[in-house]
């Protein structure tokens, strides 16, 4: 019988991982899943028992155990459900029971105005609009100048004729 052992502290290596469970039984197999960049543990591996009793022992007696710190999850390992929705020939032939996200079905729950199709802008349509933007000339900067200049003046005039 084969079994997932979660929480393992990064110190454990597959050595040490079959020394903590070797006083229940005769092991076949000790792996401890690591990253693949890397090298280092991903904080679980399986164990494979020769006999189901001995790791039907080694689960009631290890699941929760303290290892170094930290609380180990010990249960029987089970088949890998692929994230994509797709088969594995391996194990079976029926498909993930993870849903696969319908965009037509998501609602954008923080909008406050429903937009209609006509008000989206088409990538083709904002490349016209950018190219038909004519850049800023002289004139236009001091125009604008002109009139921040004015409305300063005006702030200041206000504040003369305010009394305090």
């Amino acid at each position: 019988m084969k079994l997932y052992v979660g929480n393992l502290p990064w110190s454990v290596d597959e050595s040490k991982l079959k020394e903590i469970f070797s006083s229940f039984g005769n092991i076949t197999e000790a792996v401890l899943i690591k990253d693949k960049f890397s090298g280092r543990s991903k904080g679980f591996g399986f164990i494979t028992f020769e006999n189901d009793e001995e790791a039907q022992k080694a689960i009631s007696e290890m699941h929760e155990k303290d290892v170094e710190g930290r609380p180990l999850t010990v249960s029987e390992a089970k088949p890998m459900v692929p994230r994509d929705n797709a088969p594995r020939a391996k194990y079976s032939s029926e498909s993930s029971e993870a849903p696969i996200a319908n965009p037509a079905e998501i609602v954008n729950e923080n909008s406050e105005t429903e937009t209609t199709e006509e008000e989206i802008e088409t990538v083709e349509e904002a490349k016209e609009n950018a190219n038909s933007d004519e850049p800023a000339t002289e004139e236009a900067t001091e125009a604008e100048e002109s009139s921040e200049s004015e409305e300063i003046a005006e702030e200041e005039a206000e504040k003369k004729t305010k009394p305090e």
